[in-house]
C-alpha cells in the first residue's frame, strides 16, 4: 500500500492520490465473480461529492466510476471492471499493477478529448507537464452533475464540463449523458457527448490525438518482443527497460475484417480488442455511429494499449489522401454517440452479436 501512495504523492497530483485511497479501500472492486444462479443485475449510482465520484455499481459491486476533481487535466471513468471483477484498464498512474507500461500517464481510463482545439492541446495534458509549458495545453473543468437516475435496468449519469485555456476562458460546453447497464452477459457504457462552441469559432485542426479512448490493462496489449519501460512486482515504476511481461494476449479485429497491428490509421464500423485475463476471455468493442461527424471512424488503436476512434484527424491516418479541420461557429453544437461494450467468457465477443449490436444502435 506505502508503494502506491509513494508513487502517486511524489507526482504532485493529488487527486490521484485520493482516488488511489478510495481504490485500494474499495470494497467489491477485486470480487469474484458472482454466483452463477445470481438473480438479474441490479444497478445503482452512489455520488461521493467529498471524493469528487460517482460509483456505478451492478449488485452491490463497483463497475466504474466517473471521477471530476478539479486537480485532474479531464473527467474520467475510471476503472472499468468485467462482471467478474477483472479491471480491464491500465492501472497506472492511479494506481500501479506490477509489470505495466508506465507510458502517457495522460492515457486514464476512458475519456474524450482532441489534441488541437484553437491551438490547445487537450489530449496529452498531464501531471508530468512542467508547468512553464502548462499555458499549451486545454483542461476540461467538470461543472455539474444534470443527471442521476436509474430505469428499466439501466443508470443515466448527465454531466456537464468545459473545455478551457489555463486562464479559465472557455471554448466549449460540454454536455454528456452516460448510460451503464448489464444484460444478456454484457456491460455496456453508451455516451453521447455534445460540444458547443462558446467562441466566435472553435477549430478542431485536424491531429491525430483523438477523440474518445480507453487505455486497456497489460493483459490485452498485443504481444510483442521488446524491451519496456514497466513497473517491477512491487508496482514501482523502473526508470530501465526490462523483458515484455507475460500474459500479453491481445487481439484487435475491426468490421471490415482487419487484425491487430493492420487497425491502425483503417476506418471501421467497430472495432474488438480481446484477450486473456486471469481465467477468462475479456472482450472489448467501441462501435461507432453512423451519425458522427468523419463516420466510419479512422481508428488510433495501438498494440501498447491505446484504444481510440478519431473520426476528426484524418490526414495521418490516410497518408495525406484526406484532411477534416472540423469547427463550430460560436453557438453551433457537434453530437458524438459511442457504445462501449465489455464482454467476458470463454472465447471472444462473436463478430455476427457485435454486428447485431451495432444494428440495434445505429437505429
Amino acid at each position: 500500500m506505502k508503494q502506491v501512495y509513494g508513487i502517486i504523492a511524489a507526482s504532485g497530483h493529488t487527486a490521484l492520490l485520493a482516488v488511489a485511497a478510495w481504490w485500494l479501500g474499495c470494497a467489491g472492486c477485486h470480487s469474484a465473480a458472482r454466483p452463477e444462479a445470481a438473480p438479474a443485475a441490479s444497478i445503482q449510482l452512489e455520488h461521493h461529492p467529498e471524493q469528487s465520484r460517482v460509483d456505478v455499481l451492478i449488485d452491490g459491486r463497483l463497475f466504474t466510476a466517473y471521477l471530476y476533481a478539479d486537480s485532474m487535466e479531464k473527467p474520467v471513468l475510471y476503472p472499468i471492471l468485467t462482471a467478474s471483477g477483472q479491471p480491464v484498464t491500465r492501472g497506472f498512474p492511479l494506481q500501479p499493477r506490477p509489470y505495466e507500461r508506465v507510458d502517457h500517464p495522460h492515457h486514464l481510463g476512458h475519456w474524450l478529448n482532441y489534441g488541437d482545439v484553437n491551438g490547445l492541446d487537450f489530449w496529452n495534458n498531464s501531471y508530468r507537464v512542467p508547468a512553464e509549458r502548462k499555458n499549451h495545453y486545454g483542461v476540461i473543468r467538470h461543472e455539474e452533475l444534470l443527471t442521476q437516475t436509474v430505469s428499466g435496468g439501466q443508470a443515466h449519469l448527465g454531466v456537464r464540463a468545459f473545455w478551457e485555456d489555463q486562464a479559465g476562458n472557455r471554448l466549449l460546453e460540454e454536455q454528456t449523458d452516460f448510460r451503464f447497464e448489464e444484460k444478456d452477459g454484457l456491460r455496456l457504457i453508451r455516451r453521447h457527448t455534445r460540444l458547443k462552441a462558446l467562441q466566435e469559432e472553435v477549430q478542431f485542426n485536424d491531429n491525430k490525438e483523438g477523440l474518445v479512448a480507453i487505455r486497456v490493462a497489460r493483459e490485452l496489449e498485443l504481444p510483442t518482443d521488446k524491451p519496456l519501460l514497466l513497473t517491477d512486482a512491487q508496482a514501482r515504476p523502473q526508470a530501465e527497460k526490462m523483458p515484455p511481461p507475460p500474459g500479453l494476449s491481445g487481439h484487435y479485429l475491426s468490421s471490415e475484417g482487419l487484425k491487430d497491428e493492420a487497425v491502425w490509421g483503417s476506418r471501421a464500423r467497430w472495432m474488438r480488442l480481446s484477450g486473456t485475463i486471469g481465467n477468462e476471455v475479456v472482450s472489448v468493442v467501441i462501435l461507432d455511429h453512423p451519425q458522427n461527424p468523419g463516420y466510419p471512424t479512422y481508428w488510433h488503436a495501438r498494440p501498447y494499449g491505446l484504444f481510440a476512434a478519431n473520426p476528426l484527424g484524418q490526414k495521418v491516418f490516410s497518408k495525406g489522401k484526406e484532411v477534416l479541420n472540423f469547427s463550430l461557429k460560436k453557438g453551433e453544437t457537434a453530437h458524438f454517440r459511442y457504445t462501449l461494450l465489455l464482454g467476458s467468457g470463454s472465447e471472444p465477443l462473436a463478430a455476427s452479436r457485435i454486428e447485431q449490436l451495432f444494428s440495434e444502435m445505429a437505429n
